[in-house]
């Protein structure tokens, strides 16, 4: 991969990951429930899904899927129910007073498994993804060049960017909002605005063609 294509790939790679969506959202979500430190373990569960997509399509399994309606609205319905599934599940979560005594109200943090697992799957369950990387990827790769070692710098590329993104500005934009979750008021607020925010990306990836 020449210097120029690369440079390319980069600028195209900040672009995408700065387009809020529901990386974004679950990552400053997470931000805000279990601080900036611990949000990386979700934005490592993102990572992981679009090395999935990527694989997805050099497999060439992401251009199947783009041609069958059946399998693109099963995986679409399947992202939109899990999407809407966690906006419920924060907009009704019991929420803590962090100014009540810990042995009064005790509140253990939530796993690293767990972050990454809904990171992951908040990444993989999007079908449109896997369109848009059929659409990406190829103006990157030159057939007339081993395939490998261009997908493994497109792949490092992606994930570096897209970590320096998500952890790097929306989990820090997050932070000034941190002073919301110390009374049970503010994260039931925090908590709806970004259910909703599920809520409505669930509905674009249902309604929006």
């Amino acid at each position: 991969m020449s210097p120029t294509v690369w440079l390319s790939l980069l600028t195209a790679s900040v672009v995408i990951s700065f387009t809020p969506g529901a990386g974004a959202i679950n990552t400053m979500s997470n931000a805000l429930a279990e601080g900036w430190r611990r949000s990386v373990w979700g934005v490592i569960g993102q990572q992981l899904a679009l090395i999935v997509h990527v694989v997805i399509v050099a497999a060439g399994v992401g251009l199947i899927v783009s041609r069958s309606p059946l399998l693109f609205d099963i995986i679409r319905y399947a992202g939109a129910a899990y999407l809407a599934y966690l906006g419920l599940r924060l907009i009704f979560a019991r929420v803590h007073d962090s100014s009540e005594t810990a042995e009064s109200n005790p509140r253990s943090p939530e796993s690293h498994w767990s972050m990454m697992r809904r990171g992951f799957w908040v990444n993989l369950l999007n079908p449109k993804a896997i369109v848009f990387f059929l659409a990406f990827i190829p103006q990157f790769i030159r057939l007339d060049q081993p395939a490998l070692p261009q997908y493994l710098i497109l792949i490092v590329t992606v994930i570096v960017v897209d970590v320096a993104v998500m952890w790097g500005f929306f989990a820090t934009a997050a932070r000034p909002f941190q002073r919301a979750t110390r009374t049970a008021r503010g994260q039931r607020a925090l908590n709806r605005v970004f259910g909703v925010l599920f809520l409505a990306v669930a509905a674009l990836l249902l309604f929006v063609h």
